[in-house]
């Protein structure tokens, strides 16, 4: 009787986590006016920001043990740990967790004239970008390049949310957003406080770094990608500037291009310590752009 073959080992079929009860469901659900924010980078920076109202933290173990490495306790809010399928019950499924979500309450907006006197650095306006990743990704930029503030309308952008929080990577805790009815009065508002004011568009007739004044503060305006920028804030730019870029290339994302026009604004210039908006950046009775 010869040897018998090794029977080969068929591969273990995987375990599917139970799906989460509908009780499951609706005690993890953000109440009205909170929001969960995920991910170990979001939720260190959001546990570390004085201005966050944190209502429950919830944990894994491994996310609990980084999470101390990154802010040593005690934290102001108790963790709640838990297994990883229990953020099934909150989160999109393709929320990439890191096992760490904080319910917490949205941050109290800043008007414009609080971020420009008390915070040095360029001024971001975005006009009608919707996109959470890029405005995540923005702020993250306007994070590393030191500017005060990001500017945005109250419709036609992203609210603050788990994953602009996370694309933000922390940013959303340093970088305040300023919301306004009317972005063209805001602009002029800033160019009031002595604030220089460029568009970024691909027909302008100068390049950034040639149209970047180095004794003054700077406004840098980004429209949306598909759009670009609306015709009312065309017209209220001190001037339209565009990146150069190599032949064959149309644009960046506007992500990527916030962050080349940051650094581009941040090499050298020098910054006064206060602005001062005349009348406010908009009134409660200000109506909302209609250009498109």
């Amino acid at each position: 009787m010869g040897d018998a073959k090794p029977r080969a080992l068929e591969p273990a079929t995987p375990v599917k986590a139970p799906r989460p009860s509908q009780a499951a469901i609706a005690r993890d659900a953000a109440p009205g006016g909170t929001i969960w924010l995920h991910g170990l980078h979001a939720v260190a920076a959001a546990l570390a920001n004085p201005r966050r109202r944190p209502r429950r933290l919830l944990l894994t173990v491994e996310a609990e043990a980084a999470l101390a490495d990154t802010l040593p306790k005690p934290w102001r809010i108790t963790a709640e740990r838990v297994e990883k399928n229990r953020f099934q019950t909150f989160l999109p499924e393709d929320s990439v967790h890191q096992g760490a979500a904080l319910l917490t309450e949205p941050l109290p907006p800043l008007p414009l004239e609080d971020c420009i006197t008390t915070r040095p650095g360029p001024v971001l306006v975005l006009d009608q970008v919707t996109d959470p990743r890029n405005v995540g990704a923005i702020l993250r930029s306007a994070a590393a390049f030191g500017a005060a503030c990001v500017v945005m309308q109250d419709r036609h952008a992203p609210p603050e949310t788990g994953a602009l929080a996370r694309a933000a990577s922390g940013a959303l805790e340093l970088v305040p957003i300023a919301r306004e009815v009317n972005l063209s009065r805001a602009i002029v508002a800033l160019q009031k406080a002595g604030f220089w004011v460029l568009g970024l568009a691909g027909e302008g007739k100068r390049t950034l770094a040639e149209g970047v004044a180095r004794d003054r503060r700077m406004v840098l305006v980004l429209g949306a990608e598909d759009a670009g920028l609306r015709r009312l804030q065309r017209e209220t730019c001190d001037e339209l500037v565009r990146l150069p870029m190599a032949p064959g290339v149309e644009s960046l994302n506007v992500a990527a291009a916030a962050a080349v026009a940051l650094y581009e604004i941040a090499r050298g210039a020098p910054e006064p310590a206060a602005a001062v908006v005349e009348g406010g950046p908009s009134d409660a009775g200000d109506k909302e752009e209609s250009e498109e």
